[in-house]
């Protein structure tokens, strides 16, 4: 059994071993680890529980991830995505006014057109028919998006009547939780700790305890709290209210940040073919789409491909027994979810801040001395945070990509698909306005 299992996954082909791979797993999941935190943080604040949000992260993160090691046989690990979490809180729930269960459900379509996409093919067309600078652009502007977000939540940075937004009381016991944590992670990270982000916030919420700030109840999970959100998505309800465009960017978002992932990940690893083709990257996209569709029913927000799995590439991992690893670890992690109401939304700032940093770094693959590239790609760089949606960010992007090739005489450069989703932002700024 043992050496069947060992050439399902190639393990002569990549020089590597058992011990070689459970190693690398756990250093992923070390360095993913602040997700099951993080994620119910900004997901309880539309009214979800967070212990239940805690347990879907869990389940989703570790099916997931043994999925892709299992079926795909990559090193690649998966988990609830940011960015797309704070866009399903603070745009879709808070800010539409939509129940966050019917935002499950629009969750839940969106991977199911994912998974339609994958398996017909029209994956390919789709990606090779939107230009390249806008995937960096996006990626950029969700960076912004989610550092806001920490700044916020650490009280760095407040509301204000005159100038919108202005710097916070920095003596303020939630400032003094963030700024902690960003200064640990900072460290670290500079230090090259791989888990540098879960210290942070394990550090942070120390000292919210020695501030008053939060307090911890000694308890074992309850079962009716862990399940408070599964099966709990109206799919229903998504179709009724017609949620087209939500149900869009979260497929399309999912979509382009999973293959950046990939194109990283299986560059890292050295298994990518000369020619720039990733094998079975059919699989990766119908893991990708039904981990979506899992989480969903779970309980929490479009789950993506995450970076931090090149942790365990550096540390060895080649094969899927890498995610595997990481998969069971999260599926353990569920007896952490009594930790989940201690920890305070302050004390998750430095993980949105730092990863908001690291995301930032698409910026460099965008030409910025072209002006068809570069206008595009900041409208939806700035676009994103300062309007406080992802959608009115590629609305924008993708709208002033269209004319400017339009009116500079390379409209014949653009793709028919390219037009025809301008016609639909345009259609939707109409409708805004018009609302």
């Amino acid at each position: 059994m043992k050496e069947r299992l060992e050439r399902y996954f190639e393990f002569s082909a990549f020089g590597t071993n058992w011990h070689t791979e459970t190693l690398a797993g756990l250093t992923t999941y070390v360095t993913m680890a602040y997700i099951i935190f993080v994620n119910p943080s900004i997901l309880a604040q539309t009214g979800m529980p967070a212990e239940g949000v805690m347990a879907a992260t869990c389940v989703s993160a570790g099916l997931a991830s043994i999925l892709m090691g299992a079926f795909a046989r990559y090193p690649v690990a998966l988990a609830p995505g940011m960015g797309l979490n704070a866009y399903f809180t603070f745009a879709v729930v808070k800010g539409m006014g939509i129940p966050w269960q019917v935002a499950l459900g629009a969750v839940f379509l969106s991977g199911l057109g994912f998974l339609i996409l994958t398996l017909a093919g029209l994956r390919e067309k789709l990606v090779t028919a939107l230009p390249q600078e806008l995937y960096a652009a996006v990626a950029a502007g969700i960076g912004l998006f989610i550092a806001f977000i920490g700044l916020r939540n650490a009280g760095i940075a407040v509301a204000d009547p005159a100038t919108f937004v202005k710097l916070g009381n920095l003596t303020s016991p939630p400032a003094i939780v963030g700024i902690s944590g960003l200064l640990i992670a900072s460290v670290l990270q500079a230090r090259r700790v791989k888990a540098q982000l879960l210290f942070a916030i394990a550090g942070a919420t120390t000292i919210a305890f020695a501030l008053g700030a939060t307090r911890f109840e000694a308890r074992w999970p309850d079962p009716a709290l862990l399940g408070a959100t599964f099966g709990a998505l109206d799919i229903a309800g998504a179709l009724r209210l017609g949620l087209a465009e939500i149900i869009f960017l979260f497929l399309f978002v999912d979509l382009f940040d999973n293959l950046g992932t990939l194109v990283g990940v299986t560059k890292k690893a050295g298994l990518m073919e000369p020619n720039g083709k990733i094998p079975r990257v059919n699989r990766i996209l119908l893991t990708d789409a039904t981990a979506t569709m899992v989480g969903a029913v779970a309980g929490t927000s479009t789950v993506v491909s995450y970076i931090e799995s090149s942790a365990g590439i550096v540390a060895g991992g080649r094969s899927g027994v890498t995610a595997i690893v990481t998969g069971l670890l999260f599926l353990a992690s569920i007896a952490l979810a009594p930790l989940v109401g201690a920890i305070p939304a302050a004390a998750t700032a430095s993980a949105l801040i730092l990863v908001g940093a690291a995301m930032m770094s698409h910026v460099a693959e965008i030409e910025w001395r072209d002006p068809f590239a570069a206008i595009p790609a900041f409208l939806t760089i700035v676009a994103i945070p300062f309007t406080f949606s992802i959608a009115n960010g590629i609305a924008l992007g993708f709208s002033s990509h269209c004319l400017i090739q339009l009116f500079g005489r390379r409209g014949r450069h653009v793709s028919w698909l390219v037009y025809m989703l301008t016609a639909v932002f345009t259609l939707r700024f109409f409708y805004l306005g018009a609302g």
